[in-house]
Order: C-alpha cells, then structure tokens, then sequence
C-alpha cells in the first residue's frame, strides 16, 4: 500500500511500530543526505562526476590507489561534519527503546555509530570510511596515519605489518561482500516481524535481496523511499516521502 500522504503514512507507520516485537531497518544513502552526505547513484551523485575504482583495479595500480586516497581526502571534510540525521536519531530512539536489536546499513559513514548505536549492532554490508585497512592482513589504520605519509610520499602507502596495500575500510566494486556481516544480517531478516527499507534504491544485490527475505518469513515490510524500488509491490506500506519529515516524529529523548 503506498501512503496517499505524508501524515497517513507517518501514523500507519506508528501503528506497525507500536504493534511489532523486533524491528529490522535497513538502510541506504537516503538517510544520510539531510547530514551533507551526497548520494553516488543518482544524478548528480559522486558517481556522475567521478567513474569507481574497481577493487581489481585498486591492486593491480599504483596510480588508481593513489586516485583511490586523493578522492577519500577531497571528502573527509564533509563526512567529518556530518551529523546524524532526523532518521538516524529516530532509529536509535527505537534501539534504546530494545525494539531494533540491530540496524543494517549500506552506508560507510559511521553515522547509525554516532546517533547511538552500539559498534557491534551496525552490520555495515559495505564497511566503513573512517578508518583505513590493509587488503593483506586486516590491520587497521586511522586515516590521519595514511594522510601523513600519502602528503609525504605523494602516494598511497603500504601495510607496516605485511607491505600490501592500505585501503579505506569500505567495500569496492569487484570485492567480496564481508561473509559474517551477510550472515547476521540474514538472521535478522528471517527473525524480524518488521522490515523497514529507508533510503535505498534496492538495486544493488545481493544486500537488496533482505526485505524479500524478511517478508517471505513472515514479517510486514515498510519501504521508506523518495523514489519507486522495484520492491514497492511487495510491501506493506509504502512512503515516498523525506526521510527526515517521516521519521522525525519517533525520535526520543
């Protein structure tokens, strides 16, 4: 059912949230947009303007790794003053409240982290901009560290522990999806009995296979989501509306 307006909408969603034991949500970059975060698919997004760099290509090339890092740093003052939004606070509001055990996000920026969220309750399908990691070894390294050397050298620097090459802690093109991330959340979609799908365009398999996943074992399914998704047939209810606007009104104290 699509809501015929925002404030319909806004209370049938109360009603399934007051009316649900466990909430999963899931969400995409249209959450993160009202905190200065551009999106990167849609026109206009990060990639209009600049192609992504293949994780193939990130190994195999000095010069796409040193593209790779020269990219992360144009951004990093706008993921440093990013702030969470309407829609992240809301979420939180409902894990404090112990009816989201957990939030599944294809973000990288950290932000479900700063609103509230326990580390160990954000499965990050795509990981995580703030930190660095070597594709050897898994080392871990603040970015502040890669910074220093990529200004001294002029080029991406290598791991101190096994020499291969450092990378943002995020998930590239052509990279495996992080199995114990998938694994959890697959548990909690089969376990929940609401779905909510915020900000996501539900086109980049296999994490946009969840909400299907969620409504085939039995739970109600929400997509919260400014443009139509090829799942809107699936689902409960519907909202095609600002994120913020939506979610605004269950954020606590």
């Amino acid at each position: 059912m699509i809501a015929s307006d925002l404030r319909s909408g806004v209370e049938r969603l109360g009603d399934m949230i007051a009316e649900a034991k466990t909430i999963v949500p899931f969400t995409g970059a249209g959450i993160s947009t009202e905190c200065g975060i551009p999106d990167f698919r849609s026109p206009g997004g990060l990639w209009t303007s600049n192609r992504p760099i293949e994780f193939s290509e990130f190994v195999a090339s000095r010069d796409a790794r040193d593209e790779s890092w020269r990219r992360r740093f144009a951004m990093e003052e706008v993921f440093a003053a990013a702030r969470p939004g309407r829609g992240h606070r809301a979420l939180a509001s409902l894990y404090r409240a112990g009816k989201v055990p957990a939030v599944i996000t294809q973000n990288i920026d950290n932000l479900h982290q700063a609103s509230g969220f326990a580390a160990e309750h954000v499965i990050e399908l795509h990981g995580n901009t703030t930190y660095a990691k070597c594709i050897g070894c898994g080392q871990s390294y603040p970015l502040d560290w890669v910074k220093v050397r990529f200004d001294q050298d002029g080029a991406a620097p290598n791991c101190t522990i096994c020499d291969e090459p450092v990378k943002t802690a995020t998930i590239s093109f052509g990279q495996m999806m992080p199995e114990d991330e998938m694994q959890r959340a697959a548990e909690l979609s089969r376990a929940c009995d609401l779905f909510i799908a915020i900000g996501s365009s539900l086109v980049v398999w296999p994490a946009a296979g969840f909400p299907m996943m969620a409504k085939n074992n039995g739970a109600r399914l929400v997509i919260i989501n400014r443009e139509p998704t090829d799942q809107d047939d699936l689902a409960d209810l519907v909202i095609r509306h600002d994120i913020g606007e939506t979610l605004g009104p269950f954020v606590g104290n």
